[in-house]
């Protein structure tokens, strides 16, 4: 199998760790591509241009990080990603992919807008929802322990991502519960091979 992904995306490290956990890092390539040079091998596999995207051994292209997860969910041993007696991890995972495109948008919307970007509808409404992302989180957490599913492994690389590229959002601060569940997370060895540097 390859993915293909890049260094800072959130996305393309839920697929990592994912394929960590289930005990296939072994049988997967890595290739490295910028989603922003239309790279002709990426979009080859995903005709959108984002990362991640997933040859998986019968040449099956596949794109969006959930989809991959659950590919490699299925083809993988180790815990179980996606148990279909726990609901909540999958409702979990949707507010992780929530709080990852709200900070996802903020960043490139400043990379290429600057702030202004912030102050616009758009702006506004984005840090509203990754508010209310944080502030559903800190109880949804709270209940979910330190299990590794799909759910809890997509939360906490997109808290990781929100310290990485918008560190105003300190949850220390805002949610400290949430802060010290992230950093006891961030121990399993597939958060840290997989580090935001």
């Amino acid at each position: 199998m390859e993915l293909l992904l890049n260094a800072t995306s959130p996305y393309a490290r839920v697929c990592r760790i994912c394929a960590i956990e289930r005990g296939l890092a072994g049988r997967l390539r890595l290739r490295w591509v910028d989603p922003w040079a239309d790279d002709s091998a990426l979009l080859a596999v995903n005709p959108a241009g984002r990362v991640p995207a997933l040859i998986t051994d019968d040449g099956q292209g596949l794109a969006e990080a959930l989809l991959i997860a659950l590919h490699f969910n299925a083809h993988g041993t180790g815990p179980d990603l996606f148990p279909a007696d726990d609901g909540s991890a999958l409702a979990r995972a949707g507010i992780g992919i929530g709080l990852m495109d709200a900070a996802f948008a903020t960043v490139i919307a400043r990379k290429h807008q600057g702030s202004e970007s912030d102050r616009g509808l758009l702006g506004a409404r984005r840090h509203r929802a990754i508010r209310r992302c944080l502030e559903r989180l800190a109880v949804d957490t709270g209940e979910a322990g330190d299990k590794i599913d799909i759910g809890t492994l997509t939360v906490a690389v997109a808290l990781d991502y929100l310290a990485f590229r918008l560190p105003e959002y300190p949850l220390a601060d805002l949610q400290p519960n949430l802060g010290r569940w992230r950093a006891r997370i961030a121990e399993r060895p597939s958060f840290q091979e997989t580090a935001f540097s």
